[in-house]
């Protein structure tokens, strides 16, 4: 399960702030700000929701095992994702592409 500092720790990866999270899992960016600050622990269904939305955003998460503990990482280098993040707006609007 995703801690706090991980929350964190992805949202600096992905390059996001705390309101585009809030954006992007609908939790409100006051309970992602306490949960990265150890401040409070919100349940586990909004955890996974955090979670999900930053895994969506290009985070990975590794599990603890053994010695080794759990972490974060990117899903694709930086240069694919800046690739990516330039071709999101190409192709002008989208459009229903049924052939009558």
């Amino acid at each position: 399960m995703m801690t706090g500092p991980l929350c964190k720790a992805a949202r600096a990866l992905v390059e996001i702030d705390r309101a585009r999270l809030a954006a992007a899992s609908e939790v409100d960016a006051a309970v992602i700000e306490a949960f990265e600050r150890k401040i409070s622990t919100p349940s586990d269904k909004v955890i996974e929701t955090l979670q999900a939305a930053l895994e969506s955003l290009g985070a990975t998460f590794i599990p603890e095992e053994g010695a080794d503990g759990a972490g974060v990482r990117l899903k694709f280098s930086r240069s694919v994702t800046r690739r990516l993040s330039t071709l999101e707006g190409e192709g002008g609007p989208v459009a229903s592409d049924d052939v009558p």
